[in-house]
């Protein structure tokens, strides 16, 4: 899951910026796979200043509807904080929860399909491993376009590849289980 407010403070670190810009460097930034709506943007802008992580100059639009329809005024600058600094440092560093399994629908797909009466589990087993296939020609057809030449697609591309790679490993193992 990615985390928009560091997301944005990465962005901000960088130097003082626009939340319209913010929305499009994140989007470019994340391989153009992940779009952020512009009122999120500002909504959690709102939240950083509010928390003391980042700060703007106080000039122009507060909100995405002011943003987005204001001709007549200079949009806001955010920058980021000492404290904005530290909390991303901190979050940079700060290994994610796995230790709880995910809901992940397909498996629990695979283990209802264990219990319907009349339904082959290795057939819903089957369906969805092509399914998983058919996405990863897609993704790899992308590594071999696009992009071989933007580094933030190619390391989403990777990702992807591996993950997908690892749920049709895990139905393979779950197949010969069955």
């Amino acid at each position: 899951m990615v985390s928009v407010p560091h997301a944005l403070l990465a962005l901000l670190s960088e130097g003082p910026k626009y939340g319209l810009q913010l929305r499009e460097e994140f989007e470019a930034g994340t391989g153009e796979v992940w779009p952020l709506n512009v009122g999120q943007v500002y909504k959690t802008l709102g939240r950083l200043e509010r928390d003391g992580l980042a700060e703007s100059d106080g000039s122009g639009p507060a909100d995405a509807t002011d943003a987005l329809t204001s001709q007549d005024g200079p949009q806001k600058r955010y920058r980021i904080t000492a404290d904005g600094r530290q909390a991303l440092a901190d979050w940079l560093r700060t290994p994610p929860d796995l230790t709880s399994p995910p809901r992940d629908e397909l498996v629990m797909k695979v283990l209802v399909a264990t219990r319907v009466p009349g339904t082959d589990p290795h057939e819903v087993i089957q369906a969805h491993r092509l399914y998983l296939l058919e996405l990863m020609q897609q993704w790899t057809r992308l590594k071999e376009g696009e992009a071989r030449d933007d580094l933030s697609l190619a390391l989403v591309v990777d990702s992807e590849l591996f993950r997908l790679d690892a749920v049709i490993r895990w139905l393979d193992a779950a197949d010969v289980r069955l």
